[in-house]
């Protein structure tokens, strides 16, 4: 070997062949904005696809919330008409399978009520995009809050003990006044008397059972009283859209039911209903996806009802946790794959998981979606 030259152990390792790349493969690229333009969200949003790291992952939920969406069962390779007393309905039958739709839930956090998401949640609720929801105390109780009393932006970096001398709340960089709370103490209180009121004095149920409330039935309730178009929960009563929050208590609602245990002791919240009612809900569906934003009981209640059906065919997670402590909230949708809360990939499973705050990527997606199909249905050229 000469000084000149690079020692050939060195220069194998370094500059070792590659084998030859799959015919299939995609070249990792992202938006050309030289001659992409920028305004047009969905482009953009279709060039993320191959842009790698959490942008795949972002166009990756907008392709599996598409396939939510869209999918019927008559359109499904495996439907057979012929086993289905249903096909020889009128088309226009709910029950017809053109017409029957992927059962979706969706599961967030009570801080995304809290926050502007509360906005997109209201519009999936109101337009009847989804077909249930499972959430926190929290993620029902300050709908009807915000019905009240505003919440105000303010900073993460706001002083605690200040904040509470002031009688303000603070939800990261939000601020909710404590008067919000005791507007919804005085708004509440009577809606439980009631409630108590009723749980003594109605009918049977249609199977013979004695009348119960249950976390859903509750939140069903409180919706009605509210009475006002901005609540997600209005919507949802009146849409019919189940709401599930097994953990009701953990929140400003679980104190108004403590104190009103002094007031009016008696009355009793049923979960046991609701877990059946879920579950059912999981089983029955011909096609199911889920939808999952942040982690905790919401996450978990949803992943566990699927299991039922031995696993959703379609999943979205959007959290920031991390796997390595080995929460549930960190979790991958493989390890649920494992338990079978959702299918894998060679049983027709398609998930995903996005490692980012909510606020900043599902707005994206929901406009990518189903925004982007009520936009262009509303504005549909009327035939002649």
């Amino acid at each position: 070997m000469t000084p000149t030259q690079a020692p050939s152990s060195a220069q194998s390792a370094v500059l070792m062949r590659s084998e030859p790349m799959p015919t299939d493969a995609k070249q990792a690229m992202g938006p050309q904005f030289d001659t992409q333009d920028p305004r047009d969200l969905f482009g953009v949003l279709d060039s993320m696809a191959t842009m790698g790291f959490q942008g795949t992952s972002v166009a990756e939920a907008v392709r599996i919330i598409e396939r939510m969406r869209t999918w019927r069962l008559s359109e499904d390779p495996a439907y057979n008409p012929a086993e289905d007393e249903n096909a020889s309905l009128p088309t226009d039958d709910p029950a017809h399978p053109s017409n029957v739709r992927c059962t979706i839930l969706l599961g967030y956090t009570s801080n995304l009520i809290s926050s502007g998401l509360r906005e997109v949640i209201h519009f999936l609720v109101k337009h009847k995009y989804v077909s249930g929801i499972v959430t926190t105390a929290g993620g029902v109780e300050e709908d009807f809050i915000k019905c009240l009393g505003p919440t105000y932006l303010g900073s993460f970096h706001l002083d605690g003990a200040t904040l509470r001398k002031q009688g303000m709340n603070r939800i990261g960089n939000l601020i909710v006044p404590n008067d919000n709370y005791c507007a919804f103490e005085d708004w509440v209180m009577p809606i439980l008397d009631k409630m108590r009121e009723e749980q003594e004095t109605a009918p049977p149920e249609d199977n013979g059972e004695r009348f119960a409330w249950s976390p859903s039935r509750v939140i069903e309730r409180l919706g009605h009283e509210i009475n006002d178009e901005r609540s997600v929960y209005y919507w949802a009563a009146k849409n019919k859209i189940p709401v599930f929050c097994p953990a009701l208590t953990d929140g400003s609602l679980g104190d108004m039911i403590y104190f009103h245990t002094y007031k009016n002791p008696g009355l009793t919240i049923d979960i046991v209903r609701d877990i059946r009612r879920l579950n059912d809900i999981s089983v029955k569906a011909k096609k199911a996806g889920i939808i999952i934003l942040g982690g905790g009981v919401c996450k978990h209640q949803i992943a566990n009802a699927m299991l039922f059906r031995n696993g959703a065919d379609f999943g979205v997670y959007i959290n920031t946790g991390q796997e390595f402590d080995g929460s549930d909230s960190g979790a991958r949708p493989d390890e649920a794959v494992s338990w079978g809360k959702l299918k894998s990939r060679e049983n027709g499973g398609d998930t995903v998981k996005v490692y980012a705050d909510a606020t900043i990527v599902f707005p994206i997606i929901v406009a990518s979606t189903f925004a982007k199909a009520h936009w262009a249905a509303k504005h549909v050229a009327p035939s002649v």
